[in-house]
């Protein structure tokens, strides 16, 4: 099956790219779940992140943002010795703080919904160079996020989140996917 110039033959990111990426996911807990991992992803690659995904889910009450909200100092300390994680303290206390900005919202999926009009962005690239990092789209969720009190939400971040989260749909027209999708 012909995938996107990103996908690997690693079959954890085959699987990945064939079953999730750019399809449109609105549930709440899901979307949560794919901010805070996109926020990991930070500076990392992504196949990186979906390796420790299932540990994450174990040792952050399945990304339960009640849970993650009251996370501790001393359970952030804890995590810092786990290697089936990313170990970065600031992604960790990010992590709680966004559960807490997460809560405070009165409709999450529909605000990040908005910023594509409540409706995927079929995009219909042909070549690697005309997939963008970010768009005005990515930097105003991340303007609004930010002023929600999330942190590591940057334009790239929520790029990449909305491609994800099939917000905006970025496999390219030799992808078996695009048919699928588009």
């Amino acid at each position: 099956m012909p995938r996107c110039f990103w996908c690997n033959d690693d079959p954890l990111y085959i699987a990945y790219h064939d079953r999730e990426w750019g399809v449109p996911l609105r549930d709440a807990e899901r979307l949560f779940e794919l901010l805070l991992l996109e926020g990991f992803q930070a500076g990392l690659s992504w196949i990186t992140v979906l390796k420790k995904r299932e540990r994450y889910r174990q040792v952050l009450w399945g990304f339960d943002p009640q849970a993650l909200a009251r996370m501790s100092d001393a359970q952030i300390e804890a995590l810092m010795q786990d290697p089936g994680i990313i170990r970065n303290r600031l992604k960790l206390q990010a992590a709680r703080k966004n559960a807490q900005a997460w809560l405070r919202l009165e409709d999450p999926a529909g605000l990040l919904w908005s910023f594509v009009g409540g409706v995927p962005q079929i995009n219909h690239f042909t070549e690697r160079s005309q997939v963008p990092a970010v768009t005005p789209q990515a930097e105003a969720m991340s303007k609004a996020l930010k002023k929600a009190g999330f942190t590591f939400v940057g334009p790239t971040i929520c790029y990449a989140f909305m491609q994800a989260a099939g917000m905006v749909m970025d496999h390219t027209t030799d992808c078996d996917r695009y048919r699928q999708l588009a």
